[in-house]
């Protein structure tokens, strides 16, 4: 069976107690289209409720990571940043210059990564692609 969209419905389905904060944290999640760090996390949250602490967020990501829920990056910065465990499958284009996490999906790449897998005798089950670049300089 398929789990739902929502992040706060598979929080629930996975037995989760969910608290206000953690249902503010969910929903500023649900709607992020970026990659956002705990701080950034932080920021929005407390704009929908100004009593949400930092040691909650942090606190709830890491519930949301060990469940399954969110899905932890390092791009290099120093900075652990999440995305929703479910959304469809892309890869990441790091720009090294202004940090900018640009997701893409190249069929190319997805179908030379399972003919890789199948030569060295594998079924390919996922994968993780982060490219890292700076910006070619037009002149």
């Amino acid at each position: 069976m398929a789990m739902p969209d929502k992040i706060i419905s598979r929080c629930e389905i996975k037995g989760l107690r969910m608290t206000e904060q953690r249902r503010t944290i969910a929903d500023v999640l649900e709607h992020s289209d970026d990659h956002p760090d705990v701080e950034e996390l932080y920021a929005r949250a407390t704009l929908r409720d100004p009593r949400i602490s930092i040691a909650t967020v942090y606190r709830t990501v890491k519930l949301f990571e060990e469940s399954g829920i969110l899905e932890k990056h390092e791009f290099g910065d120093g900075r652990a940043r999440y995305e929703d465990a479910e959304r469809d499958h892309h890869d990441h284009l790091i720009d090294m210059n202004s940090g900018e996490v640009i997701e893409f999906v190249d069929t190319e790449i997805e179908a030379l990564q399972e003919r890789i897998a199948e030569k060295l005798g594998y079924r390919l089950k996922g994968h993780r692609l982060e490219l890292y670049g700076v910006p070619i300089r037009k002149k």
